[in-house]
């Protein structure tokens, strides 16, 4: 059976019950041994956020900034940065290292956008504030979260579901590109099917297609799990 839209936000509640750590001694031993100067476990505790970031900066890209800006390029200079900046962090848990990551992302991106809209025609200039790239880029991290916080009242619910979030785009970074942008476009950025077929330069009807191939991509690869 096909999946719909509300079949997929069911799917992603009981995904979000996954923990991709396996618990939270996990996360805190690679934070101790990072902390310790242990680079390689550094590197494993930055890397499992690292499709997270993407899709987040992949919201923040229009078409035509990505002609010039990849968003893997965006996150792997965050990510560098991080690395360099690791001893200023002082968290201790996985929703605080996230907050750090998604403050670093936000200024990588305002310089992305500082750089590339200079030399853009005056036509499609964007606001490119520092204020205005934390505001886009913490509403997208809030909307891929609500997906999965569901009615949830724990105070805690919020940061189960970033959290999850970052499960979630690991399980979708395993799909094919264009199944993953019609993904994200529809389920994060709650875009109609006219607009993602504007944004993908596809027709309506294709998207539609793809949207649903896309969701049983994703099924099967839950499945397989």
């Amino acid at each position: 059976m096909v999946a719909t839209d509300s079949s997929w936000t069911a799917r992603e509640n009981d995904s979000s019950d996954r923990e991709g750590w396996g618990n939270d001694l996990g996360f805190m031993e690679l934070l101790d041994q990072a902390r310790a100067g242990d680079r390689e476990a550094l590197g494993r505790l930055l890397q499992w956020y690292t499709n997270y970031l993407t899709i987040l900066a992949t919201t923040q890209l229009d078409r035509r900034l990505r002609r010039r800006v990849n968003p893997s390029d965006i996150v792997q200079e965050a990510m560098l940065e991080a690395h360099q900046d690791f001893g200023d962090f002082r968290g201790t848990s996985q929703g605080e290292l996230l907050c750090w990551l998604r403050t670093i992302l936000i200024h990588t991106l305002h310089r992305s956008f500082k750089r590339h809209v200079q030399v853009q025609k005056r036509d499609i200039r964007r606001e490119v504030s520092l204020e205005a790239v934390s505001n886009r880029l913490e509403e997208s991290a809030c909307n891929w979260a609500g997906i999965l916080a569901g009615n949830e009242p724990s105070p805690s619910a919020p940061m189960r579901a970033r959290e999850g979030a970052v499960e979630l785009s690991n399980q979708l970074s395993k799909l094919k590109p264009h199944y993953r942008e019609v993904i994200v476009l529809r389920v994060l950025q709650g875009l109609s099917f006219d607009e993602i077929a504007e944004r993908m330069d596809r027709k309506c009807g294709a998207v539609r297609m793809l949207w649903l191939r896309a969701l049983e991509s994703f099924k099967a690869s839950e499945d397989q799990r």
